[in-house]
Order: structure tokens, then sequence, then C-alpha cells
């Protein structure tokens, strides 16, 4: 008798992507003919800039269809380091950064490169749903630092300090910070990275939103802080986000050469190179005009804006707009212990149930960011759109 397969401990362990899990559902319901507001999955609306696109079509009829270098196209790697330098006035080799297949696949390399069991790895909660199951898949231990709405979702120096072990090896960073759109300032991040320098940490700065910030705010390359900090930080981000390519899959990471070339190695294993001609569309998407970029942003800043207004209005929504990103994220637990449409909403996660099937909007529950009593909103979606989604939670919500 055939017996199945086992399965590893970490394959057991790893839980599948909550937000595509949440996208999941809404598809199931879109199947049967029902109108779903899909405000789950934070993937901007937007199709590619034209000159991109048509950067990806040269690069095929120029027969660009075939393994690149494992580490990266060099002519990419090239104009990332100058993208740095023109941006944030750093100066790295392209040696020193490493193109992946989004910038997932560059988090999931910066941590088997640097934690192994034994480590501890701090983040700071709520935190993207990947970045837990990623420092797990190494056989390190990720330590949660809890933040409070009230304060904006951000950690302290101080907290940072107490958090910091002799097994301590790294800090996952994410500012603007997915799922709370919260940016840290200057002089924040200038607090933090005296903490790091001081403990001689490594630190993993996830930027990929970095380019949508509103209001006026501005984000800070946390790198550029300490002159210390180019050998204890390794910057990741990409073209998914700035450019609406995220089904490009191209990623990058810069940092120290010892540590850019142990990630090329594993990388090298993983896959034998990211896709060909994403790679030279990124490379338009760099060198070219970046007017789109800015087209997209003033979008969003108007989303943000009627997705803030209409949430302060509805009945037991706490929310303070987000600085960044393209996600609302608002407290929900005034609603708990309420009944809707017989099913008794207790947490987050029966909440946002309850909100896809009585009024058809999917929101992703805060509990799998690390945040009980608060859910998602993406609003990377049309107004119209989210008009007519925010109009169905509201009557929903005053039901």
């Amino acid at each position: 008798m055939s017996q199945a397969i086992p399965i590893s401990a970490m394959a057991a362990g790893v839980k599948p992507s909550a937000t595509l899990a949440a996208a999941a559902k809404a598809r199931a319901l879109k199947a049967e003919g029902i109108h779903v507001y899909d405000f789950s999955v934070g993937e901007p609306d937007f199709p590619t800039p034209e000159h991109i696109q048509q950067a990806a079509i040269a690069a095929m009829k120029a027969g660009h269809t075939h393994y690149t270098a494992a580490n990266g196209l060099l002519e990419l790697r090239q104009a990332v380091a100058r993208w740095y330098q023109r941006y944030h006035g750093l100066r790295y080799g392209p040696d020193q950064v490493l193109i992946s297949n989004g910038a997932k696949h560059s988090i999931h390399n910066v941590l088997a490169a640097t934690v192994g069991p034994g480590d501890e790895v701090l983040i700071p909660s709520p935190y993207w749903v990947s970045y837990s199951d990623l420092v797990e898949m190494t056989g390190a231990k990720y330590v949660l630092l809890e933040t409070s709405w009230h304060r904006g979702f951000k950690i302290t120096p101080a907290q940072l300090q107490a958090a910091i072990t002799p097994r301590t090896r790294l800090l996952m960073l994410n500012s603007p910070c997915n799922p709370t759109g919260m940016v840290y300032s200057r002089g924040e991040l200038e607090a933090l990275a005296d903490v790091v320098v001081r403990t001689g940490i490594t630190v993993m700065s996830d930027e990929i939103y970095e380019h949508l910030v509103y209001g006026g705010v501005r984000t800070t390359c946390f790198v550029t802080l300490r002159p210390e900090l180019v050998e204890q930080t390794i910057t990741v981000s990409g073209v998914s986000k700035s450019y609406a390519m995220t089904g490009w899959r191209i990623g990058w990471a810069l940092g120290p050469m010892h540590v850019i070339k142990a990630m090329g190695n594993i990388q090298s294993q993983e896959t034998s190179s990211p896709c060909s001609i994403s790679q030279y569309a990124a490379l338009a998407a760099l060198e070219g005009d970046q007017e789109c970029v800015e087209a997209m942003r003033q979008e969003f800043e108007a989303r943000r804006d009627l997705v803030c207004e209409r949430l302060t209005r509805m009945p037991g929504i706490q929310l303070q707009p987000p600085d960044g990103a393209f996600y609302a994220f608002f407290r929900v637990a005034d609603h708990f212990g309420r009944t809707f449409g017989g099913r008794l909403v207790t947490d987050s996660v029966t909440f946002c149930q309850a909100a896809l099937e009585a009024a058809h909007v999917n929101l992703v529950p805060g509990a799998f960011f690390g945040a009980e009593g608060f859910a998602r909103l993406s609003f990377a979606a049309s107004r119209a759109e989210l008009t007519a989604g925010l109009d169905a939670l509201e009557r929903w919500l005053r039901s």
C-alpha cells in the first residue's frame, strides 16, 4: 500500500500568505456572479507605464530572452547604484547590488544569508504578513516589538534597546509601513540608528513604498543616517509598487559586498537568474521619465483622502490617516460583540468574514499583521470602486 509523502517540519510550519488567501475568498464569490469590492491585495491598479512596456518588447525583439548573470544584469545593477547615488547620495558599486525576483525574494535572501537556528530577529508589529514566516524558514526565531495605535505604530529607541539580547542578529525595519502606512521621521530613525550603531546589530530596511508618501511627508533612506550603517544595513526595494510592476517580479538589495555575494550564491542555487525581459523593463523604469511615478502618487493621495474622510464618519471606526503606502489601517474593535446577519463578530477575523459575506467588501484582518482589533483596506482601486465599496461598508455597519 502506498503511503503519503511526508511533509517537512519547515513546510508544515509555513502558513499561506494571508493577503493572497483573502483575495482567494473574494474570487470564489466573484465566480458565483457576486460583485465584490476587493480591497485586500496591495497591488497598484494602474497599467505598467507605456515606455516600460515598450522596453520589454524591444528586449524580446533584440533576443534578450536567455539567462542573465545569476545576480542580475550588470546594466541594471549599475542603474540601481546610480539611482541611490542620485536620490540619496550613496555610493554603491554593482557588486554591492543583487537583483532578485521581487522584493519578497530579496528579503528571503537577506534572512537566508544572515540568520539561522539560535538567532533572533526583531520585527516591529504590526508587520507585513510574510516577515515572520520568512524568518522561521531559516530556523531563526522572530521577536515582535509591539507598538501602539496612539503612538503611531512606531517603536522607540528604549524599546529597541531593551529587546536586544546576545542572540539578536537583525532588525526588520519597514517605512513607509505595510499595513499601517506609518512613516518614521528622520529624527525618529536617527534615534533608532544610534541604538543600532551602539549594539552592532544588522538592519534589513524594507523601503519598497518610499515614493508613495502624502501630505508633504518625506521618507529617509535608513543607511544614510550614520556612516557606520553602510556596514550594518541591507536596503531592500524594487519596481513593483512605484512603477505598477508587481507581476514583473524585480526587486533588489544593496549592502556590504560580502553579504551581497553570499545572497547571490544562495540565489544562484534557487533560480538561474531573474527574468531577463523584466530586468530590461526595470532598467527603463529607473532610467526613464519619472513623471509616471508622481502621477500615480498624486492619485493615491486623492484616494487616501477619500477613504479617510469616509471611514472617519462610520460608526465604531477609528483611523489615523496613513502618511505612505496605499493602506488604511483602522480600528474595528468597537464592533466586537455585535451580531451581523446571524454572525457574531468576536475579533478582526470574524469582522472581515462578516463584511465579505454581508457587504461584499473584502478587507484583511489586523490579526494577520500582529494587530488584533484592526482591519486593513487597500486603496489601490479606482475612486468609483472605493466610493461604492465604502457605501456598502457603511450601510452594513449601520444595519
